[in-house]
């Protein structure tokens, strides 16, 4: 391998490195020392949304898909925090799911959050 094949494998594997030191590390506790000063979309973390459950009850789950197992549920009304969205089984003719942070990672299925502010990132 050519000294200038090394040099741009070196350069590009510190850019890497770099861009994900500069990516905060997302933590429980982060998401509860915030939670009083949420508004539609928090501008000091950009991965941070809001949705209110529509559902009497929805259950939250270990994947974006009803098969999968339930870890909690939120009922019509709770607000939630929203990670991000990603395609997964569809409910009520909606593919999309949220992850959710609220103490702790769950799926819900976006037929039954409604967005507060601007709709969630992909994941």
């Amino acid at each position: 391998m050519s000294l200038r094949s090394r040099l741009s494998i070196s350069l590009a594997a510190g850019a890497l490195l770099a861009a994900a030191a500069a990516v905060p590390a997302v933590a429980n506790d982060d998401w509860e020392d915030h939670r009083s000063d949420w508004g539609h979309h928090h501008p000091e973390n950009p991965r941070l949304y809001k949705g209110v459950v529509t559902a009497s009850t929805l259950n939250l789950r270990s994947a974006p898909n009803r098969g999968s197992q339930i870890i909690r549920t939120a009922h019509k009304g709770e607000i939630v925090s929203i990670f991000c969205k990603t395609p997964g089984q569809t409910v009520g003719s909606n593919p999309l799911w949220y992850l959710l942070t609220d103490g702790t990672w769950a799926w819900g299925a976006a037929r039954y959050i409604d967005n507060i502010g601007p709709a969630p990132r992909w994941c």
